[in-house]
């Protein structure tokens, strides 16, 4: 299992102080203002301040002091460790472990491996690359999606007529 998860990507700098302007990769924006901490390519930074500014989180890190400074992390990404994680409800998962998982259909067949979790605002695909090297999309709803086993890294899906057809 992976054990560092990206939080938000560093977009620009802020003002003269060394402020970064982070697009947040979370579902609570808000969660910032619950850390202590983040990791910047593996080095620590304690977090001094947390603001917001409309869907971006403005963070001020302790040892970030001057613009200057600041920009040199553009584009780079925020990340905690896996113990500083949200605690998620039963039946959901973090993307970062569903990402490799083998996909099997009900009846036991293997279809391919998930390569990625495309989100949209009704509801996020799974994208899994076939054995014949297609990449092909499924609902993430209990309709279709099964069984999700990430100690075993195996999603059972129901097929959808057609869809291996594509």
């Amino acid at each position: 299992m992976v054990d560092m998860f990206n939080v938000g990507q560093i977009v620009n700098a802020v003002g003269i102080k060394g402020e970064l302007k982070v697009y947040p990769l979370t579902d609570y924006k808000e969660r910032f203002d619950e850390l202590e901490f983040v990791y910047i390519e593996g080095r620590r930074f304690d977090i001094e301040r947390v603001r917001y500014n409309n869907e971006l989180v403005i963070l001020k890190l302790k040892g970030i002091d001057d613009r200057t400074t600041a920009e040199k992390y553009k584009t780079l990404y925020l990340k905690i460790d896996r113990e500083n994680a949200r605690k998620l409800p039963e039946g959901t998962y973090f993307i970062v472990d569903l990402i490799g998982c083998e996909v099997y259909s009900t009846d036991g067949s293997y279809i391919g491996t998930l390569t990625d979790v495309i989100q949209s605002t009704a509801q996020d695909l799974y994208e899994i690359k076939t054995k014949e090297l297609k990449n092909i999309l499924v609902p993430a709803v209990e309709e279709f999606v099964k069984e999700i086993d990430i100690e075993k890294k195996m999603i059972k899906i129901q097929l959808i007529e057609g869809l291996m057809d594509l």
